[in-house]
C-alpha cells in the first residue's frame, strides 16, 4: 500500500510539472495571445497601454515565464490575474469550494441514478426497462454539456442536476456491464439458485465483487464532472473554477490559466489515486 501511494505521489509531481508547462505553451502560442482588448480602451493613457504591452512581452518566453512561475508558486504566490486584477491565489481560493460543492452534489446525483438504473435493469431482466435506461443514458451522452446546461438555465433548475445527468450518462453503461458480469459468476448463480433474496445477493455478493471496478469508474467520473463544470458554471452563472477558467480563457490570462490547470490536475489525480487505493484495499481484504 505504501509503495502504491508513493508511486502515485511521484506521478502527481511529474504530471503537475509537465501539465503546467504544456498548458503555458499552448496558451502562449494560441492565436491572439499578444493582443489585449484592454489596449483598445480609449480611457487608458499611452503609458498604461505601453505597460500592458510590456506585461505581455514579459510572458513571451515560455520557459522563463514557467521557471519564474514555479519559483513564486513555491512561496504561495501564483501571480496577478491580468483579467480580474487580483492575486490568482485569492481568486482560486474563493472559487474552489464552490466547484467542489457543485461537483459533490452532481456526482451524488449521477452515481445514485447510475447505480439505481443499473441494479434494477440487472435484477429485473425486463427488456423494456433495459431499453429505456440504455436509451436515456445514450440520450444524455449525446447532448453536449453546454446544451444541457442551457436547458437547465431555461428551466431555472439547479446546475448540479445538469452535472448529475452528465455523470450518469458516462458511468451507467460501465456499471451496468460490471453488474451483469458479476451476476454471471458461479457462486452468485449458486446463491440465487438456493433462493437467496435479490437485495441480499446484490448487497453481500455482487457489490463487494464489483467494488474495485465500480470505484475505478467513479474515480474517472470525477474528471468528467470537473470538465463539465466549465460550461455548467459559465452558463448557469455559478462562480466556481469553471466560470473562472472561462473568463481567463477569454482574456488569455496566462498565470490564472496555468494555476487552474494545476488545480484541475491535482483534483483529477487525487480522485484517481483514492479510487485505486480503495480498490486495492478491497482486493486485499477479499484475498
Amino acid at each position: 500500500m505504501l509503495h502504491l501511494i508513493s508511486r502515485h505521489v511521484l506521478r502527481l509531481a511529474v504530471t503537475l510539472l509537465l501539465g503546467g508547462l504544456l498548458a503555458a505553451t499552448l496558451i502562449r502560442f494560441a492565436p491572439g495571445f499578444d493582443s489585449d482588448e484592454q489596449q483598445l480602451d480609449s480611457r487608458l493613457s499611452s503609458e498604461s497601454i505601453e505597460a500592458l504591452r510590456q506585461q505581455r512581452a514579459a510572458q513571451g518566453n515560455v520557459l522563463e515565464f514557467y521557471a519564474g512561475f514555479l519559483g513564486s508558486a513555491v512561496y504561495g504566490d501564483f501571480g496577478q490575474s491580468q483579467t480580474l486584477n487580483r492575486p490568482v491565489r485569492e481568486l482560486v481560493a474563493e472559487r474552489v469550494p464552490v466547484t467542489l460543492k457543485l461537483m459533490g452534489y452532481g456526482l451524488l446525483v449521477g452515481w445514485s441514478l447510475a447505480l439505481l438504473f443499473a441494479a434494477t435493469a440487472t435484477m429485473a431482466r425486463i427488456v423494456a426497462w433495459d431499453l429505456t435506461t440504455t436509451a436515456l443514458a445514450g440520450l444524455f451522452l449525446c447532448v453536449p454539456s453546454a446544451v444541457l446546461a442551457l436547458g437547465f438555465v431555461f428551466l431555472r433548475a439547479p446546475g448540479f442536476l445538469a452535472l448529475g445527468l452528465i455523470v450518469f450518462a458516462n458511468v451507467f453503461r460501465y456499471w451496468r456491464n460490471l453488474l451483469d458480469k458479476s451476476y454471471a459468476m458461479p457462486h452468485i448463480v449458486t446463491a440465487r439458485a438456493k433462493g437467496l433474496g435479490t437485495m441480499k445477493v446484490l448487497l453481500w455478493h455482487v457489490l463487494p465483487v464489483a467494488a474495485p471496478q465500480l470505484l475505478a469508474v467513479a474515480g474517472v467520473s470525477v474528471s468528467v464532472a470537473l470538465g463539465a463544470s466549465i460550461p455548467v458554471e459559465a452558463l448557469c452563472g455559478i462562480p466556481g473554477i469553471g466560470q473562472l477558467a472561462w473568463q481567463a480563457a477569454l482574456g488569455r490570462d496566462l498565470s490564472l490559466l496555468v494555476t487552474i490547470t494545476l488545480v484541475v490536475t491535482v483534483i483529477t489525480m487525487l480522485s484517481n489515486t483514492f479510487s485505486e487505493v480503495m480498490g486495492h484495499a478491497f482486493r486485499v481484504q477479499r484475498a
